[in-house]
């Protein structure tokens, strides 16, 4: 397989994860319209099984490994949702899962990893110290290695949300879905402009990570200095090498969004949708209450909730704060 997933990769996925994934329903959000200056349907991967969309791809690399490359086991790092993807997926196969976790990954993410089965390390490092971590357990112990979004197999299957979201809203207008390290909205873009490609395709990065936004403006691939910000789930400063050329051919626009959006956006879902969405997820819909972009009144846009995974003391917090 080549370096970028197409849209038979998708296809193939999709059939491949269909016995064991939900497909999420598309809700339309009409209470929130008014807010958000269009109509709104979202699209809840809070409700897969593992709490996230990053199941989708982590269960379609694994089951496309052969046998003999995962019998000692697979391994990942993560900021949370991949690790407990990968978990289940291992879980399933019935293979060992080892997953290296920043030391800062919200409680609930590591606890879930672990009521998985799989073992957890925790690492105090970057994104890429932690995968070259990876590599070096990998090569000692002979496990296989998933990558989050430089695998093109993992990316197409997440791609299988654009499919779902074609499916459920024909006449869909616009999709904007959030931007970490680029692999889901790598496979969304793909599926959707390679069905449709008038369907419009926005992402929505934080404010305090916007590697993907200047690389746009720079035409190059930019590494950024690492921030905090509040969806920790797309906290990494260096964009995908896989992801960029895709993301530059099919995605319309990258918007940024502050924290203090994001926040709007999980108190907005919670109030007016009654779904939990962690910060990561809810940018999509802070983007929309920011106005990052111009949407028209009768243009139907999906927002991409990617996962609902969050400590809920934290939860608890920004809900009391509202």
């Amino acid at each position: 397989m080549n370096r970028f997933p197409t849209i038979q990769d998708i296809h193939d996925a999709r059939a491949r994860l269909e016995p064991h994934i939900r497909h999420t329903p598309l809700l339309r959000a009409d209470k929130m319209e008014k807010a958000v200056g269009c109509k709104l349907y979202l699209k809840p991967e809070t409700l897969q099984i593992t709490g996230a969309f990053k199941i989708r791809g982590a269960l379609n690399k694994a089951l496309s490994l052969p046998r003999e490359e995962i019998v000692n086991g697979i391994i990942a790092t993560s900021s949370g949702n991949h690790a407990q993807g990968l978990a289940y997926a291992a879980r399933m196969l019935g293979v060992r899962a080892i997953l290296v976790l920043p030391v800062g990954t919200p409680k609930i993410k590591i606890e879930n990893t672990k009521a998985l089965g799989a073992e957890v390390i925790l690492f105090d490092g970057d994104t890429a110290a932690r995968w070259k971590r990876v590599y070096e357990i990998a090569a000692e112990s002979h496990y296989a290695p998933v990558h989050a979004f430089e695998d093109p197999i993992v990316m197409a299957g997440q791609g299988t949300i654009g499919c779902e979201i074609l499916d459920d809203l024909g006449d869909v207008d616009t999709v904007i879905v959030p931007v970490g390290g680029g692999g889901l909205i790598s496979g969304i873009a793909t599926a959707i402009k390679e069905s449709k490609p008038n369907v419009r395709v926005i992402g929505a990065e934080p404010a305090l990570t916007p590697k993907y936004f200047h690389s746009r403006i720079n035409k190059r691939r930019t590494s950024l200095p690492l921030q905090n910000t509040i969806a920790d789930g797309l906290r990494i400063s260096v964009p995908g090498q896989n992801p960029y050329p895709i993301i530059e051919k099919y995605v319309d626009d990258i918007v940024l969004v502050e924290d203090a959006y994001i926040v709007e956006g999980m108190r907005a879902l919670a109030k007016d949708a009654k779904l939990i969405a962690e910060p990561a997820a809810a940018i999509t819909v802070g983007a929309l209450l920011a106005r990052a972009f111009n949407v028209r009144p009768d243009e139907n846009v999906c927002a991409v909730l990617s996962g609902g995974n969050w400590d809920l003391g934290d939860l608890a917090r920004i809900y009391g704060d509202g």
